[in-house]
């Protein structure tokens, strides 16, 4: 089966889709505020890395997990609203990229993987 990170386009992709995805975002007033000050090009780096590697693409990702990478946002009021603005903006610039709608599935199931931990809650068992 071929890997996610192959089906939307491999690396040329997900650079495209992060560079759109950080100017949607810096203009959504609901979650702008939290990359205030925030170095973008290191930023994006990171998110390239983290979404090759979530996609199946090779693992080059070094950054921290998804709860401590994060925690300084908690304390700073992420929620679950500001979660769903993320995922929103990202599904968007998938459209956007003409991406199909089951590979944007697949992309929201797994971010919704790591809801409970950028967001530091335990994980509630099913």
């Amino acid at each position: 089966m071929t890997s996610l990170y192959e089906r939307i386009g491999g690396a040329p992709a997900v650079k495209a889709a992060v560079d759109i995805f950080y100017k949607n975002v810096l203009a959504d007033p609901r979650i702008a505020h939290f990359f205030e000050g925030v170095d973008m090009q290191s930023q994006a780096g990171k998110q390239r890395a983290f979404l090759v590697m979530a996609f199946g693409g090779p693992n080059t990702y070094t950054g921290a997990d998804m709860r401590r990478g994060h925690a300084h946002l908690v304390e700073r009021g992420l929620n679950d609203s500001h979660f769903d603005a993320v995922v929103e903006n990202l599904a968007y610039t998938l459209r956007e990229m003409g991406v199909g709608s089951a590979a944007i599935a697949e992309v929201a199931q797994i971010a919704e993987s790591v809801r409970d931990d950028v967001l530091g809650r335990e994980k509630i068992a099913a």
